[in-house]
């Protein structure tokens, strides 16, 4: 098996908000199936599926009741069959979303489960006794509150990470364990090409579930440095490559919060033991709050110096090692160009979203692109918390500013509007008519308000639009080899540099040097050249040499 994935290039699909066929307000596969020949003039190789499973929709698919049926808002299997035959039709490969750290608790496994201490589920999710009256431990949840829920059934708590819908799977169990590989075994028997796992570096919890370190302020623990990377976790990932990519010609990226390059290597180095990627989440912490308590819910803006060492970090640790993921966008996060880009006039909104483009499509690694990205979509900045849909917008709105009155309700909806999960899931703007051309009927999520001048029919009719510098971006990464096996490295003295990010990437062919204005205005900078170099790509129509303008990317080749 080939490393296929390594110059490949992946599109997120988030199915609610993509494309609509039978006007319900809620997208579907056929709508995805309708608008795969887009999808394929692009120029990617693999479309990742955000969970398309039967769902209660509580964390919006990712609370799974049936691992092998479609929820019904979506379709049916045979439409699922239809949009794996008409992708493998046009060349593209299908990467099904996983997740296997906890199910709904709907799914079959878990109403088993609950019924009795002695049923031959109990064993499949984490359950345990309470001390003195309380909750077994101290952790929290990552949607707030506690982690643990009380079942007066069988008078014990279950462990969910996140909603109290969402139980944690116990992976300490062979048996459960192997329900899962059966399960991602008739996937790809069935055709798919590859999973990404959600937060696949939880799934080995702690002996003893010992209690976490809690901040004086707060009421529990935060989990993740006890429940991330566990003490089994490689023994539990290589016993999945044995049963299951072993098999397969599968692409496989872990989603990992607080990985670090160390574990990263062990996780997807090149002996193929494990994954062939992770995401990591540093470069996506860079704008937290400055106040530790409100996590991400904050209005700071991340420096070029903090992203191009972060970016840097993982270019080096990984080279010739392992292989990174690289993305700005997905269904977690708010938009590339609202959040590092400038998205305050249209000019500096295509500028800032194709050099942007630029600095991650010229890294090596592969690179993702979440739908809409391509035409430069921005943030939604709703107005209102009722505007919002989002589980974790909506509980975060609750605890700082109703129940705790950290902040006030006006500061919220601005940390919101610039970093809540809803900026990512308003539907697909595909044309200036109603609805966006997403619809008939009115969304589930709202549009974002500016789908009248940002959409894929006026991107595609504008030879310099977003779209088309992606397209390039994608082409080059097919036919330059040293985009995929060149080496990166910092252009000398471009450390420190607060406005320009410069970097070359070489192999025994090609030099590629990456000069990047992350700013507004106007500067000069001087980087060596030869005079026969070749400009490859540049968001200007010309060049100008030394002086870079508001936000420019150019790259050269010789």
């Amino acid at each position: 098996m080939d490393n296929w994935w390594r110059n490949a290039v992946i599109y997120q699909v988030y199915p609610a908000s993509f494309q609509d066929s039978d006007d319900d307000g809620i997208g579907d596969l056929k709508g995805i199936t309708s608008r795969l020949d887009y999808i394929k003039k692009l120029g990617v190789d693999i479309v990742w599926l955000s969970p398309i499973y039967e769902s209660p929709q509580v964390d919006n698919g990712y609370d799974i009741s049936d691992y092998q049926a479609i929820n019904p808002t979506f379709g049916d299997m045979a439409d699922f069959d239809a949009l794996l035959a008409k992708a493998h039709s046009l060349g593209l490969k299908i990467m099904m979303d996983l997740v296997v750290n906890h199910t709904s608790d709907e799914h079959k496994w878990f109403q088993e489960s609950r019924k009795g201490k002695d049923n031959p589920y109990r064993d499949y999710y984490i359950w345990r006794d309470g001390k003195n009256g309380e909750n077994p431990n101290n952790w929290g949840s990552f949607f707030t509150g506690p982690a643990w829920k009380y079942d007066e059934e069988t008078d014990q708590y279950y462990l969910h990470l996140f909603a109290p819908q969402q139980p944690d799977l116990n992976w300490e169990n062979p048996k459960m364990r192997h329900s899962i590989y059966d399960m991602m075994n008739w996937w790809a028997d069935k055709g798919v090409d590859g999973f990404r796992m959600d937060v696949i570096n939880y799934i080995s919890k702690p002996k003893g579930l010992p209690d976490g370190k809690k901040a004086d302020h707060e009421k529990y623990a935060n989990p993740e440095p006890l429940v991330a990377n566990g003490h089994r976790i490689h023994e539990f990932l290589q016993e999945m490559h044995q049963n299951v990519m072993s098999k397969h010609d599968l692409v496989t990226v872990g989603e990992m919060p607080g990985v670090n390059v160390t574990e990263a290597r062990q996780y997807a180095n090149f002996d193929d033991k494990e994954l062939n990627m992770v995401f990591q989440f540093e470069h996506m912490g860079l704008d937290g709050s400055d106040n530790p308590t409100l996590g991400r819910w904050g209005d700071r803006k991340a420096s070029l110096k903090d992203l191009r060492a972060n970016l840097t970090k993982w270019q080096e640790a990984l080279s010739g090692t392992a292989w990174n993921s690289l993305y700005w966008d997905n269904h977690d996060q708010p938009r590339v160009v609202s959040r590092f880009g400038d998205d305050s006039t249209e000019e500096n909104r295509v500028l800032s979203a194709k050099m942007l483009a630029t600095m991650l499509h010229m890294q090596q690694g592969t690179p993702y692109i979440f739908e809409g990205e391509e035409i430069g979509m921005t943030n939604a900045y709703f107005k209102s918390i009722d505007d919002y849909v989002d589980i974790d917008s909506i509980n975060a709105y609750q605890q700082f500013v109703e129940d705790e009155h950290l902040i006030d309700s006006k500061s919220m909806i601005k940390y919101l509007g610039l970093h809540s999960r809803d900026n990512a899931r308003t539907p697909m703007q595909w044309s200036s008519g109603k609805n966006a051309g997403f619809s008939a009927h009115d969304p589930w999520e709202h549009m974002n308000s500016n789908y009248k001048t940002i959409n894929v029919e006026r991107a595609l009719a504008d030879p310099d639009s977003v779209f088309y510098y992606y397209q390039k971006l994608i082409e080059l990464r097919h036919t330059l080899p040293v985009i995929t096996d060149g080496k990166y490295q910092l252009v000398a003295g471009n450390e420190n540099d607060e406005e320009v990010y410069a970097f070359t990437r070489k192999n025994t062919e090609m030099t590629l040097l990456v000069i990047l204005n992350d700013t507004a205005h106007d500067l000069n900078r001087h980087y060596d050249a030869p005079k026969d170099a070749k400009l490859l790509i540049s968001n200007y129509a010309d060049d100008l040499g030394d002086h870079l303008r508001p936000f420019e990317a150019k790259v050269y080749s010789y």
